[in-house]
């Protein structure tokens, strides 16, 4: 495979990789500095982040992400990760050099196993997922009131990119997916009864604004930090264009 050709095979498979507490691709933010193959297949990827003080562990869990995905690609023979300007690279990078893990990386400082912490941001994902495609559903069915919307199911919700993402994160909690399946789940899949709908619904949207914000702040920040780096960044997907409240007719 040429070398050209390897290149965009390892910034698709970094497409993949997404920032655990944003939930958007590293790639889309601009968090690839580089990406450099040699002839025998060896690939060096060095990542950024916003600040210097970007959390340790969700910096650990994209580099430990970026060096799975692109370990998995079938052509190459050597990967190293590289995480640039944060105050733990050193500890980092040393980390995924030695294949390390998670705890082996940060030994007691490391309070959650790293699944535990993957877990938890999916979770948020999702909740932020769910009421982006029911905030849609409100809007395009300005009778419905938030009340009704245990009886939403994933067969009712259109064919856009909001559904399709909540359906990927569904995927990943293991939740179903099937068009039958109620829409508004708790993180065990299990509907809520009626009465606590606007109130759960009201949670999600906090959820999701929170994620939106630190998206856009984060974004300003990296090109404030790196001022080249605002071409490296994709315009937000369409899935999160969202207004941050429902019409008022739908407000308890």
């Amino acid at each position: 495979m040429p070398a050209g050709s390897r290149e965009g095979s390892a910034r698709a498979a970094l497409d993949q990789v997404f920032d655990p507490e944003l939930d958007e691709p590293i790639t889309d933010l601009g968090f690839v500095r580089s990406v450099v193959v040699t002839p025998d297949g060896a690939l060096t990827v060095r990542l950024r982040l916003p600040t210097s003080f970007c959390s340790p562990n969700f910096a650990y869990l994209m580099a430990s992400d970026a060096k799975d995905a692109l370990t998995a690609l079938p052509w190459t023979r050597e990967v190293v990760v590289l995480l640039d300007d944060h105050h733990d690279s050193d500890l980092i990078n040393r980390g995924l050099a030695e294949d390390a893990g998670y705890r082996g990386t940060f030994g007691a400082e490391a309070e959650k196993d790293l699944q535990e912490l993957r877990l938890t941001f999916r979770r948020k994902a999702h909740s932020a997922a769910m009421e982006r495609a029911l905030s849609r559903h409100l809007r395009q069915n300005p009778e419905l009131k938030e009340e009704a919307l245990g009886g939403v199911v994933l067969g009712d919700l259109p064919d856009a990119p909001a559904s399709g993402a909540l359906l990927r994160r569904r995927a990943a909690l293991g939740l179903g997916t099937e068009p039958s399946d109620p829409v508004l789940v708790d993180d065990e899949g299990q509907p809520f009864p009626p009465g606590e709908i606007p109130l759960r619904l009201r949670f999600a949207r906090a959820v999701r604004v929170s994620i939106d914000g630190n998206a856009h702040f984060c974004r300003g920040l990296l090109r404030t930090r790196y001022p080249a780096s605002g071409a490296d960044q994709s315009p937000r997907a369409e899935e999160h264009f969202q207004f941050t409240a429902p019409p008022k007719e739908n407000v308890s």
